[in-house]
């Protein structure tokens, strides 16, 4: 009977891009609900500013502008329009689709939590002079499509 493997020092996964990537996101979150919304999610927030760049914007064709699949996409537009932040429109010409406007109240949320939004970025790169925050957000983007490409249909 074969023995069974190893399991790894836990300080060898302290190093795993899994484990960095998930207290990354785990801390990123924990300081979005305290310094930005507590009730607003960080994707919530970019669907709202994306609908405000492109008002009327056709919901399939968002999902991905905003790193999101399709499902989860239409359960954060359920979301943001049962609390009366979006509106979905439907054309005439095509009842499948969906455009997404924001309402007044959708734009007032997204105003607050901008100014929030920014003041968190600032408080996360505190340290970091400004070439190397541009070297670093280059090298995570670069990561996050690779590590997208490996899942992509």
């Amino acid at each position: 009977m074969a023995e069974p493997e190893q399991l790894p020092a836990p300080e060898a996964l302290l190093t795993a891009p899994g484990y960095v990537a998930r207290r990354l996101h785990h801390a990123y979150t924990a300081a979005w609900q305290r310094y930005v919304d507590p009730v607003l999610t960080g994707p919530q927030f970019a669907v709202l500013t994306a609908v405000d760049a492109y008002p009327g914007v056709e919901q399939g064709s968002l999902a991905r502008a905003v790193a999101l699949d399709r499902s989860t996409m239409a359960s954060i537009v359920k979301r943001l329009e049962d609390r009366g932040l979006i509106r979905r429109v439907t054309p005439p010409e095509d009842g499948r689709k969906r455009l997404l406007h924001l309402t007044d109240e959708g734009a007032e949320v997204l105003r607050a939590a901008y100014e929030k939004t920014r003041e968190l970025d600032r408080l996360l790169m505190r340290d970091m002079a400004e070439t190397d925050e541009t070297t670093l957000l280059t090298r995570l983007n670069g990561i996050a499509e690779h590590w997208e490409s490996l899942v992509e249909d």
